[in-house]
């Protein structure tokens, strides 16, 4: 059976994340043309909720380029997945990536919620993002939680996320030395 390789690209958002780098919205824009004319099949195109550039810089990428699937970023909160679908309104392919983390650290410290709490979160967000978009991306920062709780969570949201996806900052899991689910 032939499996497509879907390339998704995270430039334009974490291309940010380092000091000093910072993308206005039309240096995004030329960035996304020139992603769009490698072929890029998904691009994600920052993070609205994050400041009034972004999502001008989200907004300017799915207005100008159409051939690509074009994503936002947002947390597991109404507001933030409201703002993405605002940003992607004139997106010709839109994907909202939904994301929550999900290491017990985060979760008692950070969070202030429980694993169960941390599932219907995914569910609601995955629910309501759907509303807007026709893919929608879940993303399950730090496979450092308990694997059978990291395995629940896509299986929990009915439907699932079009695309679930279980990653770490700085940090990659080996498929041969390490089975999530």
């Amino acid at each position: 059976m032939a499996k497509d390789v879907i390339i998704f690209d995270t430039t334009l958002r974490d291309g940010e994340q380092a000091p000093g780098n910072a993308m206005s919205p039309e240096a995004k824009l030329r960035l996304a043309r020139q992603l769009d004319a490698l072929g890029v099949d998904v691009i994600e195109a920052g993070f609205p909720a994050a400041s009034q550039g972004d999502l001008r810089g989200v907004q300017q990428v799915a207005d100008a380029v159409q051939r690509p699937i074009i994503a936002a970023l947002a947390r597991c909160h109404d507001g933030d997945i409201d703002r993405a679908a605002e940003a992607l309104t004139r997106a010709a392919r839109k994907r909202i990536h939904v994301f929550i983390a999900t290491s017990d650290l985060h979760l008692e410290q950070k969070l202030r919620i429980d694993r169960a709490t941390c599932v219907e979160r995914v569910r609601s967000a995955v629910q309501r993002a759907r509303g807007y978009a026709c893919a929608v991306s879940s993303w399950l920062r730090s496979p450092k939680g308990p694997r059978r709780s990291i395995c629940r969570i896509p299986s929990a949201t009915r439907p699932p996320p079009s695309t679930p996806r279980c990653s770490a900052p700085f940090a990659t899991a080996c498929p041969r030395r390490k089975k999530w689910c």
